[in-house]
């Protein structure tokens, strides 16, 4: 099985690139963040021409998050028990079983500035995650990834001088995620097609992307019965590369399943 994550910063202006990715990379099941379209409007025929079901939770032109799986979605569920709101839900979290694992595909809440009341509400949303997830680690086999806008230690930003004071680096961000991989999950180590570090992400402004001035907060965790299973994990950053492109690159995780 192959299985890939990536926040496309909307769906919609970045469809002819995703097809041509999907089409290239044939990942069996795909976690998608940041749709930016209303439930309805992602392009689910588009991509059934490739062979893919849909699974999406839309919020118009902010979030959004979708599963895309040429091998089942079963038991697809919008957002997760106990899930907090800014003031209402936001589409921010959608899983389904595909092929007996349990997918989430997750676009954390930024947190914006520590003093920011968004800031408390990402750190109570990591909570509620990591209450809803212990259910279903009891089940079976879970993969949850996406965008958890947290890089998970100092080697994952560029220049740890650069963020301080600032979110994503924040001892409580990162201690949430210590909590969730606690429920027995791996942080999967992907490596890069170039360079030291495994960084997914690279601000549009200041030739960030080609001075490799980046953070990896997009992770894929899974549970020991599929973290044992893992032939290969890449950052594709060839996928970042050229015109109109995400700011963010995919992941990409080959299983020997």
């Amino acid at each position: 099985m192959r299985f890939a994550t990536w926040n496309v910063n909307s769906v919609k202006a970045r469809l002819p690139r995703l097809l041509e990715w999907l089409a290239e990379t044939q990942p069996d099941v795909l976690c998608l963040q940041e749709t930016k379209v209303a439930q309805g409007d992602f392009p689910s025929a588009e991509v059934s021409e490739l062979g893919y079901q849909t699974a999406e939770y839309g919020q118009g032109r902010w979030n959004g998050v979708a599963l895309l799986s040429r091998v089942g979605l079963d038991d697809v569920r919008n957002g997760f028990a106990g899930e907090p709101g800014y003031p209402d839900p936001e589409a921010r979290a959608i899983s389904a079983v595909c092929d007996g694992v349990r997918f989430m595909s997750v676009y954390v809440p930024n947190g914006r500035t520590t003093d920011d009341p968004h800031y408390t509400y990402k750190l109570s949303w990591l909570s509620a995650l990591r209450t809803a997830l212990e259910a279903d680690v009891a089940a079976g086999p879970v993969v949850v990834a996406g965008d958890f806008n947290v890089a998970p230690t100092d080697a994952d930003v560029w220049d740890p001088r650069a963020f301080a004071g600032s979110t994503h680096v924040t001892v409580p961000e990162r201690e949430a995620l210590e909590r969730i991989l606690g429920l027995g999950f791996t942080d999967l180590p992907a490596r890069p097609l170039k360079g030291d570090h495994p960084f997914t992400y690279w601000d549009y402004r200041a030739g960030m992307f080609h001075k490799n001035m980046g953070m990896r907060i997009d992770l894929v965790y899974a549970t020991a019965d599929i973290a044992a299973t893992v032939k290969d994990a890449v950052v594709d950053r060839e996928a970042r590369k050229g015109k109109g492109p995400s700011d963010h690159a995919p992941i990409v995780v080959d299983l020997d399943r």
